[in-house]
């Protein structure tokens, strides 16, 4: 089956009115077939969309020879209930740009290609949408409240409505700057280097001390080591104190305890008046510290060595243990609330002592019964130390002080154990490297208190 197709010209292949067609069989296959077919579908493609523009309303067809500044007085009346945006749909206008002003009962949106209706009231206007006014306390029933008066003078101006965007739009509120705080506080006593250093490390003539801070910002432990006091090689004083409420009791004491304590001894020649000497020298210490009118604590342990014999003195909870051939011995009692004579003389001091979430403490406050400063406490933590005096024998290996960051969490005689290892038996001794340990060991076992260990070397004194 086939078709013949005889046109005049090649012209007459797009224009059918002027050719003369007669049909036989031929191949429909043919490129003048297909081409034919192809122009009267778009023929009959025109012709549909011809029918459908001349079936939409007069109104549209007219409105396309308006322009935004002709059609001002014209607007179509559209109210969309908790809507916080109003935007006429894209299929229906050519302008993107709507405009928005006050009504009482609705919102009007100004279309920039519509005439007036003779009906703008009617329900059969195809753009009239009456829906619910917005609730009076949405954002967009406030907005366009609150720009009635600006709108009406604008217009007057010739300046328009206000734009949906200018009314809705919300502004990022300002940066605020807040004052960083410092790292440190000094309060008439220089910083030293563990004020503002995460980590201390330092070794001397018979000593090592290793200090690392915890989840405070400011170290709150301090140090001092002095040796060949006097000129003589054999005595030597050593101490750690452990501040709290603040770094500044700790500073104190480790600047002004050793030469306090040393004053006193010299100007005591009777060598059996040392530990009153001592006393002496804590307890002046704790009245210089409260004279400066600041807040803040310390507890103390010290190390004289003098003559042979071993001094050792504390106020509070940090300890110092002896290694005696292995076998940790405790040197000093921790001064907590929770010891019975140190309760028993808070309580007849008029005071009280509470467990406060698993830790005994004074008035609620304070876990230690003793050391220097606390001025608001001074009625029950006294500075008054206790001390030991041993002579120093060959199987007396090495001496630990160190605060309650690692006593807390490693025994007495795990830290000897532990310790041992690098002070004695080997040829090349390593404290320092025992120091950071203990340290570390701690750390692991979940300690975030300011830990300071010091290791001093008794077989040099």
């Amino acid at each position: 089956m086939g078709v013949t197709l005889t046109f005049n010209t090649l012209k007459d292949c797009h224009n059918e009115s002027k050719s003369a067609v007669k049909i036989s069989k031929v191949n429909t296959r043919s490129p003048l077939y297909s081409l034919l077919l192809s122009r009267r579908h778009s023929q009959t493609l025109a012709k549909k969309e011809e029918k459908q523009r001349n079936s939409i309303p007069a109104l549209y067809k007219e409105s396309r020879k308006y322009k935004l500044q002709d059609i001002n007085a014209m607007s179509c009346s559209l109210a969309l209930a908790n809507s916080p945006a109003l935007s006429p749909p894209m299929s229906l206008f050519r302008d993107n740009s709507p405009i928005i002003s006050p009504s009482p009962e609705a919102l009007n949106l100004s279309l920039t290609h519509l005439k007036p209706s003779s009906s703008p009231s009617s329900p059969c206007s195809p753009f009239r949408l009456r829906l619910q006014k917005p609730p009076s306390g949405s954002l967009l029933s406030s907005s366009v409240s609150t720009s009635a008066s600006s709108s009406d003078s604008g217009s007057t101006a010739g300046l328009g409505p206000r734009p949906a965007s200018a009314i809705l739009k919300r502004k990022r509120p300002t940066r605020l700057d807040i004052p960083m705080a410092t790292t440190a506080l000094h309060f008439g006593v220089p910083a030293t280097p563990c004020a503002v250093m995460r980590e201390v490390e330092r070794e001397g003539c018979g000593y090592s001390v290793y200090c690392k801070r915890g989840r405070r910002e400011v170290m709150e432990d301090r140090f001092s080591a002095s040796v060949k006091l006097q000129g003589d090689c054999k005595q030597a004083f050593f101490g750690v104190f452990d501040g709290h409420g603040g770094a500044k009791a700790a500073e104190f004491a480790a600047l002004k305890l050793e030469k306090n304590i040393l004053d006193e001894v010299v100007g005591r020649k009777d060598e059996t008046m040392v530990e009153e000497a001592v006393k002496a020298g804590y307890l002046k210490t704790d009245a210089e510290f409260l004279k400066e009118d600041v807040t803040g604590g310390a507890c103390c342990v010290t190390a004289l060595i003098q003559n042979g014999s071993l001094v050792v003195s504390n106020a509070g909870d940090c300890r110092a243990v002896l290694s005696r051939d292995g076998a940790a011995e405790a040197l000093t009692s921790d001064h907590r609330p929770s010891r019975e004579d140190e309760r028993n003389r808070i309580e007849t001091l008029g005071g009280y002592v509470d467990l406060c979430r698993g830790v005994w403490r004074i008035q609620s406050c304070l876990a230690v019964s003793r050391g220097i400063g606390d001025h608001h406490l001074k009625q029950w933590v006294i500075a008054e130390p206790e001390t030991k005096i041993i002579t120093i024998k060959p199987e007396y290996e090495f001496l630990i002080l160190a605060s309650d960051g690692l006593w807390d969490k490693v025994s007495n005689q795990e830290a000897v154990d532990i310790a041992r290892p690098s002070c004695v038996g080997i040829n090349k001794q390593n404290p320092l490297s025992a120091c950071k340990k203990l340290v570390n060991l701690s750390v692991s076992r979940g300690s975030s208190d300011d830990i300071s260990v010091m290791l001093v070397q008794l077989g040099q004194f």
